[in-house]
């Protein structure tokens, strides 16, 4: 009984020094960190000890580390613990203390050089100020002087600021959108818009003249001074730290940023008021505003419920009495944004914030027709003082669908044309022919914009699609030949790979419908249906289309080619809705079509369009009552 009474007072002992030693290891990772203590104790060999379960091993390892000393390498007896671990915690203690000793006077020797800094600065700042008389020296004149010179160089306005919209009459194409606008903006109570529609067909041109058009409004809450503020959002930048931000504002710190001298030198913070301030009263007009910075538009929303923009800053003391009261306003009160935004994009509605559409109304501008086109370069011819021939008003207009684009195009003809006279006529108007504009397309290397082009004719095979990209609607060319199987019931159904898969989908369900509507099995015929120009197809709204070729391949009954279609075709034969209805209306307009035949779904909403006539069917018999006129005296009529 007695030897085990001493074998358990010793191991009671041993817990204790062991918890001992655990603690000044911990006392070790907090002075050196448990990383740094790791390797300084591998470097000292002490690595193996501290990670041993045996008591003894781990206070040699604790002497070493602790007395920086690989030499130590004698296992102490138990008596001789005590002494060992109170000279470890001693030796702990003075290094503790030595530590935050060196980090005070660390700090006070670095504020120290920042103070001696700053009187450096301030003495020679005053000294110079003392030498000279004045910031100006002899360079700085002569770079006065130079830009004196270069503001005396203006030249006469470039060809496009003459050609740009004067008057809202002069946006051609537009009446419908225009008005919407009007109805928006003009009014005692403006909405926030968003303008939807490809490029180059006014929709700045438009929110500028209807800003104008509604300061002549006695109820209109825009005065005659209103501004109208235009920025891109694709070349908005802005930093999350709010350094710098050209839309909202930002506050310039007195040391990073360089706040004016008169406030960085008393330790002042500057606010730099932002666009939306300057637009208070007015329109801010965001050309390509889904392009910006989703965080952007947020803080944008923010503003636009606020009517207010507001700013922080840290170094700002509102008890500091060198604050001038502008600054004070704005950090206490914040600065106005109180104007209607009016943001343009050509991107598809789905494609724009859901909390931005949710705040503005939206205005559609329409893709514009050749005859469209034409209006636009004679109105501009006009204003150019230039007499332009028909033709070459066409071959403008079938080389672009833009606006824009034509009257630079016109732009680059006027200036042929003026050179081979040698001199502006002394009376009357510059004569531009079909010549000159040719030879600008050729030297800009411009391609034709619509390739596919309607004609007063009928064709066994073929027929026209409608695609939509964007807001742009296209013409579609498909042709089909087929030949009887060389083996009877195998026969081949081949389209361009490069099509798509959409078009293999649609050529099945042609084979289903023409065999339930006309007992006609497709397998019994070689069929090759060829997407001319190779354009990819990637929805079902060519089915149609496809479904019509095929069956004027087969039965040999020609096709008008002055009518365009679009619709799925169910495996029944009925000719279900698609999307783009107004776009592929005017691509077809743009193709010289005199007929666009649609599903019967997408009647609701469709309004007559000038220029073509728009035939709804159900069904394929419907479609070849408007695209093939002979079918009814066919055998497939019944």
């Amino acid at each position: 009984m007695g030897r085990k009474a001493v074998e358990l007072g010793e191991l009671d002992g041993e817990d204790l020094i062991r918890q001992q030693v655990g603690a000044m290891f911990d006392y070790l990772a907090d002075i050196y960190g448990p990383e740094k203590l790791v390797l300084k104790a591998g470097k000292l060999g002490a690595l193996k000890g501290m990670k041993s379960q045996n008591v003894l091993e781990q206070i040699v390892a604790l002497q070493q580390v602790v007395f920086e000393d690989p030499t130590i390498d004698t296992t102490p007896s138990y008596s001789e613990i005590p002494g060992i671990l109170e000279d470890c915690q001693e030796e702990i203690a003075e290094r503790i203390a030595r530590q935050a000793i060196e980090q005070q006077i660390e700090d006070l020797v670095t504020r120290k050089m920042q103070e001696k800094h700053e009187e450096y600065l301030w003495d020679i700042r005053k000294e110079v100020l003392t030498e000279t008389d004045g910031p100006e020296t002899q360079e700085t004149q002569k770079k006065l002087e130079s830009i004196l010179q270069l503001e005396d160089r203006a030249i006469s306005r470039s060809a496009l600021s003459i050609l740009t919209p004067r008057k809202l009459q002069d946006i051609v194409g537009q009446d419908r959108a225009i008005q919407a606008l009007l109805a928006k903006i003009a009014s005692p109570y403006p909405q926030h818009v968003i303008l939807y529609g490809p490029p180059g067909i006014g929709k700045t041109s438009a929110a500028r003249l209807v800003l104008e058009e509604a300061k002549k409004l006695p109820f209109s809450p825009f005065s005659k001074g209103a501004p109208f503020i235009e920025t891109d959002g694709s070349t908005l930048r802005w930093d999350p730290r709010e350094i710098t931000n050209p839309l909202l504002g930002s506050v310039h710190d007195p040391i990073y940023q360089g706040a004016r001298r008169e406030l960085a030198e008393g330790g002042v913070p500057e606010p730099k008021l932002g666009l939306v301030t300057e637009a208070t009263g007015g329109i801010l007009f965001i050309d390509e505003i889904g392009e910006m910075d989703p965080l952007l538009q947020n803080k944008l929303l923010k503003v636009l419920e606020d009517k207010r923009v507001y700013f922080d800053s840290s170094y700002y003391d509102p008890y500091d009495p060198r604050v001038p009261e502008y600054v004070r306003r704005l950090f206490g009160q914040g600065a106005p944004a109180d104007f209607v935004l009016v943001g343009a994009t050509t991107r598809d509605p789905s494609e724009i914030s859901p909390a931005l559409r949710s705040r503005c109304a939206e205005v559609f501008f329409d893709a514009l027709t050749p005859d469209d086109i034409v209006k636009i370069v004679k109105g501009a011819a006009r204003r150019l003082k230039a007499k332009i021939s028909k033709e070459a008003c066409r071959l403008i207009a079938d080389h672009t669908i833009e606006g824009r684009k034509a009257v630079g195009l016109l732009a680059d003809a006027y200036a042929i044309a003026l050179h081979k006279a040698g001199a502006l006529p002394e009376k009357g108007y510059l004569p531009i022919s079909e010549e000159d504009v040719k030879l600008a397309i050729e030297t800009g290397r411009i391609e034709p914009s619509v390739i596919a082009k309607a004609k007063d004719a009928e064709e066994v095979g073929k027929t026209f699609g409608l695609g939509v990209l964007g807001y742009l609607g296209s013409v579609i060319e498909i042709e089909t030949v087929s030949f009887p199987a060389r083996e009877a019931g195998k026969g081949a159904l081949r389209v361009n790979d490069t099509a798509g898969s959409m078009v293999k989908d649609s050529m099945f369900n042609a084979g289903s419908a023409l065999r339930k509507t006309f007992d006609i099995d497709l397998y019994s015929w070689d069929i090759h249906v060829n997407i001319i120009g190779g354009a990819q197809i990637d929805g079902p709204s060519a089915g149609l289309a496809i479904t019509l070729a095929v069956f004027s391949a087969i039965t040999g009954l020609p096709l008008r080619q002055d009518v365009a279609v679009t619709g799925e075709v169910s495996l029944t034969g009925e000719v279900k809705a698609v999307g783009g209805i107004y776009e592929k209306i005017y691509g077809a307009k743009q193709a010289g079509m005199r007929t666009i035949v649609v599903p019967y779904e997408n009647q609701k909403g469709i309004k007559e369009i000038r220029g073509i006539e728009v035939r709804y069917v159900k069904d394929l018999k419907d479609a070849l009552d408007c695209i093939c006129p002979r079918w009814r005296e066919s055998s497939f009529y019944a």
